[in-house]
């Protein structure tokens, strides 16, 4: 028996909530972490008390692990590092771009997909889900990441990252292999996913991208988040959504204000939670050109 438009978008709201709460890890209780991630690990008597158990534990093929009792708002707002979930995000964040994403399908705004910084690769395997339960086969999702963590601070080009510490974090540095496995298990691994790997500086200038209705940052750092933007803003759509993970990062803020206010950006920067905001690329472009009255 053929099933209903109003049943189809039920299996589609479905499949999406079940999704979201996967790459979320909502399903199961959040595990202890090892003790290598607790932030006295790296600092003072603690931390050199806890790296000497630590070493002779691992010798012995053991763990030193620490429970960190989240509560619903760190799930919530993503405030914290998952162990096993596919994205850092929270669930507002996500909530925000599954909004986003099926307001551009069932607006018709053109283009493809991206995110620029894409840690396990959550935020794509959604979009592609959503491509996948709409029936979409006519768009693409970018992939695009150093799949090797952040780039050391060029101070010279951004003296704005001067003394940033990211690229010693060796848990952002998720291989590309691991990203698409990822894709894999969801069964969402196909030719309408692009793996971009690299600096952005090196892969973002000659990107194979003409139009985007989805343009997600998060690349933490002042130089990634402008070359970001000054790469891919002007292929975004009217209409399309620019999304970015990180504003509550000084860095980060400070290059999307700084594009903004240079390129006379004015539409409303929305908040998604405490560090997620967006906008909507204005479908009607105001001639500059044209001297106002009274100039």
């Amino acid at each position: 028996m053929q099933s209903s438009e109003p049943d189809r978008f039920r299996s589609i709201d479905l499949y999406l909530d079940l999704l979201q709460k996967t790459l979320l890890f909502e399903l199961w209780d959040e595990p202890w972490v090892p003790v290598r991630r607790h932030p006295a690990f790296l600092h003072g008597l603690k931390g050199r008390l806890l790296r000497a158990v630590d070493a002779g534990l691992r010798r012995l093929r053991l763990g030193f692990v620490y429970d960190r009792r989240l509560t619903d708002r760190n799930r919530r707002e993503g405030t914290f590092w998952p162990v096993h979930a596919h994205t850092m995000t929270g669930r507002l964040r996500l909530d925000q771009l599954r909004e986003a994403t099926e307001t551009v399908l069932r607006e018709a705004i053109p283009g493809d997909f991206i995110e620029a910084g894409v840690w396990r690769g959550g935020s794509c395997l959604l979009m592609r889900g959503i491509l996948k339960a709409w029936g979409v086969t006519d768009r693409r999702v970018f992939v695009a990441d150093s799949f090797a963590g952040l780039p050391p601070p060029d101070a010279q080009r951004y003296p704005q990252d001067r003394g940033d510490v990211l690229h010693r974090f060796p848990a952002l540095a998720i291989p590309e292999e691991q990203v698409r496995e990822n894709f894999h298990r969801y069964g969402l691994l196909d030719d309408q996913v692009v793996f971009l790997k690299g600096f952005f500086e090196e892969t973002l200038p000659t990107a194979p991208v003409a139009n985007l209705a989805i343009l997600r940052l998060d690349g933490d750092m002042y130089g990634s988040t402008m070359v970001t933007l000054e790469n891919l803003y002007p292929k975004l759509s009217p209409g399309g959504y620019c999304i970015v993970d990180d504003y509550a990062l000084r860095t980060c803020q400070q290059a999307v204000d700084d594009y903004r206010s240079r390129h006379r950006i004015n539409e409303p920067l929305l908040r998604a939670d405490w560090t997620g905001v967006y906008w909507r690329k204005s479908r009607t472009v105001p001639n500059r050109d044209v001297p106002q009255e009274g100039a």
